[in-house]
């Protein structure tokens, strides 16, 4: 099975393309994530090229910019070549099957801050409109 999970975050604006002939999108990207587990001396981030066909690179291509923090499911790849110098280069590539945003769209424009009660996503009931739900009980007075 070649299934990868992936949390991160844009490390550019993607590049898009249009294959010759059947008009579909092609989108590339580079995820930045971070590792979970740090060690001394070692990187703390790991920076992935990913590369969207289709409805995907679409929606790539109108939602996501540089930063922007999304979550994608896909599979990785061998991209191994020669180069010019006639040396193997031995890498791997990341082709995106699903992707969706990984953090909330702010309504002004600002940063989120965790720490306020106005981002939460409950809704204030109306004692008054539950009406029968019979997953409800009023209480009595």
């Amino acid at each position: 099975m070649n299934k990868l999970f992936l949390l991160g975050n844009f490390t550019r604006d993607p590049e898009i393309k249009y294959a010759q002939g059947s008009n579909t999108a092609i989108a590339r990207f580079s995820l930045a994530v971070s590792r979970r587990f740090k060690r001394e001396g070692e990187p703390e981030t790991d920076f992935f090229n990913c590369t969207a066909f289709g409805k995907t690179a679409e929606f790539i291509e109108k939602y996501m910019h540089k930063g922007s923090k999304a979550a994608l499911v896909g599979r990785v790849e061998n991209d191994n070549y020669t180069n010019k110098n006639g040396e193997k280069v031995y890498s791997v590539k990341v082709l995106v099957d699903e992707i969706e945003f990984a953090e909330r769209k702010q309504q002004d424009g600002g940063n989120a801050n965790p720490t306020t009660n106005d981002d939460d996503d409950f809704v204030q009931v109306d004692m008054n409109t539950v009406g029968d739900l019979p997953f409800f009980a009023k209480e009595n007075n």
